[in-house]
């Protein structure tokens, strides 16, 4: 079975009201077997437009599982704060075999 990744590019708009998702997200993560691989760290883009200032990747153990966190009470009752403090754009990706 294929892992899972959640990919998200965000520009976060309200750093001092991002910080509440930032503190909350990772225990809806491990509750789903999620682990991060990165959270925002240095970024340098070599080909195409810039992205995005942060890039979030999550791996879970297959994409039911990333899909499952996603759709998660846990996750949803937070997701609000990062649509209202942060633009940009998220995937869930099937990995490689």
């Amino acid at each position: 079975m294929a892992k899972g990744y959640f990919v998200a590019h965000l520009d976060v708009t309200n750093p001092d009201n991002y910080v509440e998702y930032r503190d909350k997200a990772p225990g809806t993560v491990a509750q789903y077997g999620g682990t991060y691989l990165t959270r925002g760290g240095d970024m340098d883009t070599i080909e195409g437009d810039p992205l995005p200032s942060r890039t979030v990747v999550l791996e879970f153990p297959s994409v039911e599982a990333a899909r499952a966190w996603y759709n998660s009470p846990e996750y949803q009752a937070i997701i609000g704060i990062r649509h209202a403090n942060a633009a940009g754009h998220a995937q869930i990706v099937e990995g490689a075999d």
